[in-house]
């Protein structure tokens, strides 16, 4: 019997098991550790049998030389023909040619950064630029915002922040440009457009905007001056960045192997950081690159014990593939992670919502729809339909240290991120219910079905080194589950079909011919009571 059928017949298996069951079961695996990280998986529908079974498919369906290709510099996303190498980005050493421009790229910013720090580069009229506002969209923004909220409270890296700002200008919507500008001096601030073309409508938009906001703020010198000592740039593109007027020493390349959702540690992350937080990222760049090598290391060897990365991602596909559940929430007891669950959403959802197969063919199942919001919010939320509404597989990240010496406000939040997977799994039965005298007719509203898998994350304290730790354990899980569903998790065509589509809808609107448009109702309302 070939390993997918044995898969199958055991998930109709483990169905029928109560999470209770599996509980009380002593003898089954449930945890991996590694460093100051606990992985806990004693909640999922996992068993022994489930373990072997997937690492007898793992082993047949060649996952281990795929992940090999995530460093080897092959071409593993063949539709735009391009490797894929985030993990050289915060290596130490690498045998690969492109390496020495990773590290001179990574020595220039750290250059730049401090100049800026230290009041050697200073703005146009000579004041120290103390404030950075970041344009850029997607993973352009979404994984620089949260390393940088992860990471503002964290005492060290509050130290270096300390009299700086740090923000990220990314929708379109001229209110965004508003709410980030509103408080900032021109004179202090210093402007990052992330554009790997420098091309991106939505962040070209905004650079413009900016970039006329900084002119006529500071009109008293040369527009071109101003553009020079105020605006940076991360481009591949210097001819274009050079007709926007910024300096070719200002602008910081990365690499078309570089995905935007993956590029946290390129320049599109490592600038803003390093001008905020200063060595600190060098950490940040150490905890990643300890997860990678400990990835790589694991799969080498085979198997699945220990491996964090692939753990998650083989649990996360088993869930989603077998057991058939199509959501997942990641719910970080971290209010420093508020912006977690927005990175890893865009990096799951747009690596592996896919239609076919790296051959065209059309696959059935692929990514979970994913969501989440920090604890104890949450709670207070959606967390009612994963008790008692629909099964959501429950991802909790916590800390054994806070960032704040409230030990008592800590112990409460912990307490939660302990009871909720308990909750979930065990739920209430009626019986239960009736030793506490609950009323007959609400025995049905009060009941809690349970048997609502999580898995749990512990780790020691938020820092900028597990900061990157917890980036790349998820980077690589995708990466997993991408691998096991034979897609390609590295391009993201979906993204195109709306933004083509916009540029057309745009140019109706200037023409006003609406009477073809499948939209034509709501194009003459908005154009009836637009602002004029």
């Amino acid at each position: 019997m070939e390993v997918l059928t044995k898969l199958r017949h055991h998930a109709n298996q483990i169905k029928a098991h109560h999470l209770r069951d599996l509980l009380s079961d002593s003898s089954r695996n449930t945890h991996a550790n590694f460093e100051s990280i606990l992985l806990d998986f004693s909640h999922s529908k996992v068993t022994n049998e489930t373990l072997e079974l997937l690492s007898e498919y793992a082993e047949s369906s060649n996952l281990f030389t795929k992940i090999a290709g995530l460093y080897s510099g092959e071409v593993i996303n063949p539709t735009e023909g391009r490797s894929v190498l985030h993990t050289l980005l915060r290596a130490e050493t690498s045998d690969l040619p492109i390496f020495g421009e990773v590290v001179d790229v990574r020595n220039r910013i750290k250059d730049f950064s401090s100049k800026v720090r230290n009041g050697e580069f200073v703005g146009v009229s000579g004041k120290p630029l103390v404030d950075t506002l970041c344009i850029g969209i997607g993973g352009s923004y979404l994984g620089p915002e949260f390393v940088a909220e992860a990471l503002k409270t964290e005492p060290e890296c509050a130290r270096a922040a300390a009299g700086r700002k740090l923000r990220f200008l990314a929708n379109v919507d001229p209110v965004d440009f508003i709410r980030n500008t509103s408080d900032l001096d021109p004179h202090t601030t210093l402007v990052i457009v992330i554009s790997k073309t420098f091309t991106t409508a939505e962040t070209m938009m905004n650079a413009k905007t900016v970039k006329e906001w900084m002119v006529k703020s500071l009109g008293e010198f040369p527009a071109d001056e101003v553009v020079k000592k105020h605006i940076v740039a991360v481009s591949t593109n210097i001819p274009k960045t050079s007709e926007f007027g910024i300096s070719v020493e200002n602008v910081f390349g990365f690499w078309d192997w570089v995905g935007g959702r993956f590029s946290v540690t390129s320049a599109v992350g490592l600038l803003p950081l390093y001008l905020q937080y200063g060595e600190n990222v060098t950490n940040f760049l150490k905890g990643a690159n300890s997860v990678d090598k400990m990835f790589l290391e694991k799969a080498n060897r085979g198997g699945l014990s220990q491996n964090l990365p692939l753990l998650l991602g083989i649990i996360g596909w088993w869930n989603t593939e077998f057991l058939e559940y199509s959501s997942r929430a990641i719910l970080p007891y971290s209010q420093a992670l508020v912006r977690f669950a927005a990175h890893i959403q865009q990096v799951d959802m747009e690596s592996n919502g896919k239609q076919c197969s790296l051959t065209g063919e059309p696959v059935k199942t692929t990514g979970p729809l994913v969501f989440g919001e920090p604890g104890t919010n949450g709670q207070h939320s959606f967390y009612q339909l994963m008790h008692q509404g629909r099964i959501v597989p429950a991802e909790f990240i916590g800390f054994c240290k806070s960032h704040s010496t409230d030990t008592l406000a800590h112990n409460e939040l912990m307490s939660n991120f302990f009871a909720q997977p308990d909750a979930l799994a065990l739920g209430k039965t009626d019986y239960q219910l009736g030793t506490e005298k609950c009323p007959d007719h609400l025995i049905p509203h009060k009941r809690f079905p349970g048997d609502r898998p999580s898995l749990s994350i512990l780790i020691e304290n938020l820092n900028s080194y597990t900061c990157g730790q917890l980036l790349a354990l998820y980077e690589h899980r995708v990466a997993v589950e991408g691998f096991l569903w034979g897609i390609n998790s590295f391009d993201q065509f979906g993204v195109e079909l709306g933004k083509g589509l916009a540029t057309q809808v745009k140019k109706t609107i200037e023409t006003g011919n609406f009477d073809e448009h499948p939209s034509k109702r709501l194009l003459e309302f908005y154009v009836a009571h637009r602002n004029n």
